[in-house]
């Protein structure tokens, strides 16, 4: 991908995995905490978490999730009948890749991770 803009700094990491943990509202804000405190990153919102309700297909239930970071934010997608979860952290300074993987796969009991950086 070109780099349309060198002087703006930004990493972007996309993670993905099949959780074995109990996934509700509470444990999504207890990974933005625990994952914005390992990478030195700082939320200046509370998290925003919803989940369709019974609203779409079957299949798609879960939640979709958002917390704003001082340095830009992190997405995190969950499927909760096929037990998936997709994640992006988005930031405009640096961050530990291997560290977000690792807490990320700690705190969601996931044995395998695919990532990319971008």
């Amino acid at each position: 991908m070109k780099d349309l803009a060198p002087d703006i700094t930004r990493q972007r990491l996309l993670i993905e995995g099949f959780y074995t943990a109990d996934v509700d509202k509470d444990v999504i804000a207890a990974y933005f905490k625990k994952v914005t405190d390992a990478l030195s990153l700082r939320m200046y919102g509370e998290p925003i978490i919803f989940s369709p309700g019974g609203e779409g297909k079957e299949e798609n239930q879960g939640y979709d999730a958002f917390v704003p970071l001082i340095d830009s934010g992190i997405s995190l997608y969950v499927w909760s009948s096929s037990k998936f979860l997709s994640l992006i952290i988005y930031t405009c300074k640096s961050f530990d890749e291997k560290k977000a993987i690792e807490v990320t796969k700690e705190f969601f009991s996931i044995k395998d991770t695919g990532s990319m950086s971008f």
